[in-house]
């Protein structure tokens, strides 16, 4: 029981540190997208604005859709561990 406890807690870690790295890469992405269009083509510096804004996007859509997939995790879970009990209505 223990071990199955200590494990759940490391998924949940990982997790936590897949979302970290979900909302932090797609903006670093897309500020060195922008720092790459101002020092080779000498694009003026208001590239990072919209740089900024668009990272900002893909960093929420991509959070949202690890939401999304553990929240769905957790409703098959849930689904599996009710699958076995038995209902007055649902005898097979």
């Amino acid at each position: 029981m223990q071990i199955k406890r200590m494990s759940q807690i490391i998924g949940q870690f990982a997790m936590v540190g897949q979302l970290g790295l979900s909302l932090l890469m797609p903006l670093l992405l897309c500020l060195f997208g922008c720092y790459l269009l101002c020092s080779r083509l000498s694009v003026g510096a208001w590239v990072y604005i919209p740089g900024f804004i668009l990272g900002l996007g893909s960093s929420m859509m991509t959070a949202y859709k690890v939401y999304l997939s553990v929240i769905h995790k957790e409703e098959k879970k849930k689904k599996e561990k009710d699958s076995h009990e038995v209902y007055f209505n649902r005898h097979f």
